[in-house]
Protein backbone atom coordinates (compact mmCIF):
# COMPACT_ATOMS: atom_id res chain seq x y z
CA UNK A 1 0.00 0.00 0.00
CA UNK A 2 0.58 3.51 -0.84
CA UNK A 3 1.18 6.23 1.76
CA UNK A 4 -0.93 8.73 1.35
CA UNK A 5 0.75 12.49 1.50
CA UNK A 6 -1.55 15.15 2.39
CA UNK A 7 -1.58 18.06 0.49
CA UNK A 8 -1.65 21.75 1.72
CA UNK A 9 -5.38 22.99 1.48
CA UNK A 10 -5.10 25.74 -0.87
CA UNK A 11 -8.73 28.48 -0.79
CA UNK A 12 -8.66 30.19 -4.49
CA UNK A 13 -9.59 33.32 -3.66
CA UNK A 14 -10.20 34.71 -7.43
CA UNK A 15 -12.94 34.19 -7.69
CA UNK A 16 -14.30 35.48 -5.04
CA UNK A 17 -13.03 38.62 -5.75
CA UNK A 18 -14.56 38.40 -9.23
CA UNK A 19 -17.93 38.30 -7.36
CA UNK A 20 -17.75 41.38 -4.99
CA UNK A 21 -16.38 43.66 -7.80
CA UNK A 22 -19.44 42.74 -9.69
CA UNK A 23 -21.85 42.97 -7.15
CA UNK A 24 -19.92 46.05 -5.97
CA UNK A 25 -20.52 47.56 -9.69
CA UNK A 26 -24.09 46.02 -9.96
CA UNK A 27 -24.75 47.93 -6.94
CA UNK A 28 -23.30 51.08 -7.71
CA UNK A 29 -25.12 51.40 -11.47
CA UNK A 30 -28.70 50.17 -9.88
CA UNK A 31 -28.96 52.22 -7.09
CA UNK A 32 -31.17 55.55 -7.54
CA UNK A 33 -29.76 58.40 -7.44
CA UNK A 34 -31.40 61.80 -6.44
CA UNK A 35 -33.18 63.45 -9.04
CA UNK A 36 -31.64 66.99 -10.32
CA UNK A 37 -34.86 68.20 -9.56
CA UNK A 38 -33.54 71.86 -8.87
CA UNK A 39 -31.47 73.52 -10.79
CA UNK A 40 -30.23 76.18 -7.99
CA UNK A 41 -29.39 76.02 -4.52
CA UNK A 42 -31.44 77.83 -2.75
CA UNK A 43 -31.74 79.23 1.04
CA UNK A 44 -35.25 78.60 1.72
CA UNK A 45 -36.62 80.59 4.29
CA UNK A 46 -38.59 77.78 7.04
CA UNK A 47 -42.16 77.60 8.17
CA UNK A 48 -43.38 76.85 11.94
CA UNK A 49 -46.54 75.91 11.20
CA UNK A 50 -48.34 74.74 8.10
CA UNK A 51 -51.10 73.02 6.72
CA UNK A 52 -50.20 69.49 4.89
CA UNK A 53 -51.18 70.03 1.44
CA UNK A 54 -49.84 67.19 -0.88
CA UNK A 55 -47.97 68.60 -4.04
CA UNK A 56 -50.06 69.41 -6.58
CA UNK A 57 -49.49 67.11 -9.71
CA UNK A 58 -48.25 68.50 -12.95
CA UNK A 59 -47.25 71.23 -11.42
CA UNK A 60 -44.79 74.16 -12.89
CA UNK A 61 -42.16 75.79 -10.65
CA UNK A 62 -39.77 78.60 -10.67
CA UNK A 63 -36.81 78.62 -8.81
CA UNK A 64 -35.52 82.47 -7.91
CA UNK A 65 -31.94 82.37 -6.45
CA UNK A 66 -29.80 85.53 -5.79
CA UNK A 67 -28.39 85.65 -8.95
CA UNK A 68 -29.92 82.93 -11.35
CA UNK A 69 -33.69 82.15 -12.07
CA UNK A 70 -34.79 78.55 -13.44
CA UNK A 71 -37.59 77.14 -14.52
CA UNK A 72 -38.68 73.40 -13.94
CA UNK A 73 -35.16 72.99 -13.41
CA UNK A 74 -33.57 75.07 -16.77
CA UNK A 75 -31.54 78.08 -15.88
CA UNK A 76 -33.00 80.87 -17.85
CA UNK A 77 -32.05 84.80 -18.45
CA UNK A 78 -35.06 87.16 -16.94
CA UNK A 79 -35.72 87.77 -20.78
CA UNK A 80 -35.93 84.44 -21.43
CA UNK A 81 -38.24 83.53 -18.44
CA UNK A 82 -41.11 86.23 -20.44
CA UNK A 83 -40.92 83.28 -23.50
CA UNK A 84 -41.37 80.52 -21.42
CA UNK A 85 -44.18 81.53 -19.21
CA UNK A 86 -46.41 82.79 -22.70
CA UNK A 87 -46.24 80.00 -23.62
CA UNK A 88 -48.09 78.13 -20.99
CA UNK A 89 -51.46 77.49 -22.62
CA UNK A 90 -52.93 76.21 -19.03
CA UNK A 91 -53.56 79.34 -17.25
CA UNK A 92 -54.97 77.10 -14.32
CA UNK A 93 -52.15 75.48 -14.22
CA UNK A 94 -50.21 75.53 -10.82
CA UNK A 95 -47.15 77.75 -10.30
CA UNK A 96 -44.92 76.54 -7.28
CA UNK A 97 -42.64 79.93 -6.38
CA UNK A 98 -38.91 78.87 -4.24
CA UNK A 99 -37.41 82.19 -3.77
CA UNK A 100 -34.20 82.00 -1.67
CA UNK A 101 -34.67 84.06 1.11
CA UNK A 102 -31.54 86.45 0.46
CA UNK A 103 -33.14 87.40 -2.77
CA UNK A 104 -33.45 90.87 -3.13
CA UNK A 105 -37.54 92.23 -2.92
CA UNK A 106 -37.08 93.87 -6.54
CA UNK A 107 -35.93 90.30 -8.66
CA UNK A 108 -39.16 88.84 -6.87
CA UNK A 109 -41.76 91.82 -7.68
CA UNK A 110 -40.29 91.30 -11.18
CA UNK A 111 -41.43 87.80 -11.32
CA UNK A 112 -44.49 88.41 -9.44
CA UNK A 113 -45.42 90.81 -12.27
CA UNK A 114 -44.57 88.54 -14.87
CA UNK A 115 -46.55 85.80 -13.49
CA UNK A 116 -49.30 88.36 -13.58
CA UNK A 117 -49.01 89.89 -17.25
CA UNK A 118 -49.52 86.12 -18.02
CA UNK A 119 -52.25 85.27 -16.25
CA UNK A 120 -51.00 82.48 -14.04
CA UNK A 121 -52.68 83.19 -10.64
CA UNK A 122 -52.56 80.12 -9.13
CA UNK A 123 -49.20 80.26 -7.40
CA UNK A 124 -47.64 78.91 -4.39
CA UNK A 125 -44.85 79.82 -2.68
CA UNK A 126 -42.46 77.25 -0.84
CA UNK A 127 -40.74 77.28 1.94
CA UNK A 128 -38.51 74.30 3.99
CA UNK A 129 -40.95 72.56 7.11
Amino acid sequence: MKKRTREALNIEITPLIDVVFLLLIFFMVSTVFKKDELALLLNLPKVEKGDGQSKPQQSFYIELGTDDIAVNGKKYSLEQVDEVLGSIKEKTKPVELRVDKEVKYDRLITILDKLKKFELNNLSLITEQ
